[in-house]
Formats: C-alpha cells, structure tokens, sequence
C-alpha cells in the first residue's frame, strides 16, 4: 500500500538542471533556489537551465518597482504581494539589493523586510546582489524572470535598487513599471533629476498619511503635464498618480486596478509584445556582457588588461590602441557555454571598433 506522495521538497534534490525545473514546477522552494543560485553563478549551469525551460509557456505578468531608498518599496511590495494572494495567484519576488563591495553578497535580506509571506507555499522571495551592475539590476535578474515565469508563477515582481538614471533597465524587463516617492525633502524633484519619471507607467506616493503628500501628488502631475514624462507622448498613456499608506493598506486596491488598466492598454495597443521583446533583448544583451565581463576578469583577461593599461600610463599613449588590442584577443576567445559546458566556436569578428 502506498503512501500519499512525497511533498516536493522532501528527499534529496537532483542534480540536473529539467529535474529541478520539474520539481520547482511542481512548489518545491528548494529547488527553486538552487536554480536561482545557479543563474547567479551562470556559465554552463546556467545554460542548461535556459535549455531545461525552453518550450514552456511563461504566463506570467512582470512588474517593477523602483524608486529612491527610503520610499517604502518593500512595504508596498509585501502589501501587493498580499493583494495577489488575496486574488488566488501565484507570487515571485526578486528584490535587487545594494552589494558588498567585498562579498558582492546582498546587504538587506527578503525576509527581514517581508516575512510574513515567507512561510506561504505560493509565494517565493529571493534577495539578488546587484553586483555594482549598472541599472540597478543584477546580471542574473533576466534570466531569473523568466525561470519564475516558466515554472508557473502568475505575478514576477522585481524591486529595484532605484539609484538613479541607469534604472532605466527595469523598463525593460517589466511589462508595467511602478515608480514609487514619498513626501518630503523633495521627492518628486530628486525623482526628475534621476531621471526615473521617464520610466513610469504607474506614479505612486507612498506614505501618503504624512505632511506634505498632497504636495508632492501636485508636484508629480504637473511634471507629467510639462512632458517630463517622455514615455506619456510615445505610448498614449495617461500616467496616474496615486496615493497609497502601505503599511495601512490604504490605496492598494487603486494601485492593482491601475496595473491592470496597464495591461489592458498594453494588449489593446501592442506595448505588452513590444515589452516582451525588449525582456528577450537584454536577457540576450545581459548574457553577452557577462561573458565579456568574465573574459575580462580571467587571469590571461587581467593580465592583457594590466600590460594594455601601463603601455599607456608609461607612454602616454592612445587608449583606443589598448582598447582595439583587447578587443582583438576578445574576439579569438571561445563564444561561450553551451548547456552541455561545452564551447560554441569562436566569436565573430570584432571589426571596426576604436577605429582599428
């Protein structure tokens, strides 16, 4: 007589890359990450589970929030990931935390800030370092997303570190991008100057129950009626700005309806395919870099990198000549991992690049 079956993350987990993405599939939190761990570490293990979720449907709706520190994006991040559960949907969270220049670990941890989802089955929440990658995401995030997606979960959302103009990528991973402030010390202005309102589809003021809230709403509206919103004119739009207290609960139900009219605009006018291809364009664009990156961080990339480096210093010489000279060496190197740890070939011509 048989038992009931073994919960998904009873036994012992295996080793290959489609048998974590069926039990991950399937609700098993430990398989789910060790398939992270291993995006993170990338090369080969990483592509084999590129391989292992190819041909699965990704359903999956992507949003991003992002946002000066201190705004409460966590906070509204668990609130929302509360709404979902309400809601029956299965909840992904990736919170991209500032790195240690030492570790590169994460510095601020998932459950610190949203425990009381930890121990739900249907919502996972993982810590990313960003590593000091410029726009706020982490080299793994792309490819995080769309393993999220792939093994079911009905809503990704992705915190951002949300420092500056760079926070541009997360526009480009998510399909509706909420850009979170707060009152005081001159939220909305410092938001401008970064430049993140050019990303917004959804403007919130959270910690709206303090002074000054209904300042900054009028702040941010006027900004989106002088253009500072540029994305506004591109995709017929009309940006909404909301008032939420997170901690209250208070304007998270406004918050969701507006997510949804996003979505809706976005299958109605084409914007959700064209998002879908800009995720596809920096997955490619992230892998590509990383490989450079790891290229460059090899002892022979180090060491042609040192020799280029005091051939200027000591002549005084043209950087484009050390640059080419790199690029060059770059371009014998192997192409990078297959799913089986191999090499695929070499990689293409290099060509004109620094005028060489």
């Amino acid at each position: 007589m048989h038992g009931p079956p073994a919960p998904p993350d009873a036994g012992k987990l295996p080793e290959n890359a489609a048998g974590l993405v069926d039990l991950a599939a399937a609700g098993s939190v430990r398989a789910t990450a060790r398939l992270l761990s291993r995006l993170e570490t990338g090369g080969s293990g990483a592509a084999q589970i590129s391989a292992a979720i190819t041909g699965r449907t990704r359903a999956a709706a992507v949003w991003g929030l992002t946002g000066p520190p201190g705004v409460g994006k966590s906070t509204l991040t668990a609130a929302l990931i509360s709404d979902s559960r309400a809601a029956g949907r299965r909840v992904a969270v990736l919170a991209v935390d500032p790195s240690s220049p030492f570790s590169g670990g994460a510095l601020l941890g998932d459950r610190v800030r949203m425990s009381e989802h930890v121990t739900d089955p249907g919502v996972f929440i993982r810590s990313m370092a960003s590593r000091g990658h410029l726009g706020g995401l982490s080299p793994a995030t792309p490819a995080a997303v769309d393993l999220m997606a792939a093994i079911g979960f009905d809503v990704v959302m992705v915190e951002t570190v949300g420092v500056g103009q760079n926070e541009i990528d997360v526009l480009r991973l998510a399909d509706t991008v909420v850009v979170v402030t707060a009152p005081g010390a001159g939220d909305g202005i410092q938001a401008a100057k970064a430049g993140i309102l050019e990303i917004a589809d959804v403007l919130v003021v959270n910690k709206a129950d303090r002074e000054g809230a209904a300042g900054t709403v009028r702040e941010l509206k006027a900004m989106i009626a002088l253009g500072r919103s540029g994305r506004q004119s591109v995709d017929r739009w009309r940006i909404p700005v909301l008032c939420t207290t997170a901690t209250q609960g208070t304007g998270i139900p406004e918050l969701v309806q507006q997510i949804r009219l996003h979505a809706e605009f976005g299958a109605a006018t084409g914007l959700d395919r064209h998002r879908r291809r800009a995720r596809s364009e920096i997955a490619i664009e992230t892998l590509v870099l990383e490989r450079l990156h790891r290229l460059l961080r090899s002892d022979a990339g180090r060491t042609r990198l040192a020799a280029a480096a005091a051939e200027l210093a000591d002549s005084a010489g043209d950087a484009n000549v050390g640059a080419a000279a790199l690029w060059r060496w770059l371009a014998a190197q192997p192409s990078g991992p297959t799913p089986s740890g191999e090499v695929s070939g070499r990689a293409p011509h290099l060509g004109q690049e620094f005028g060489q």
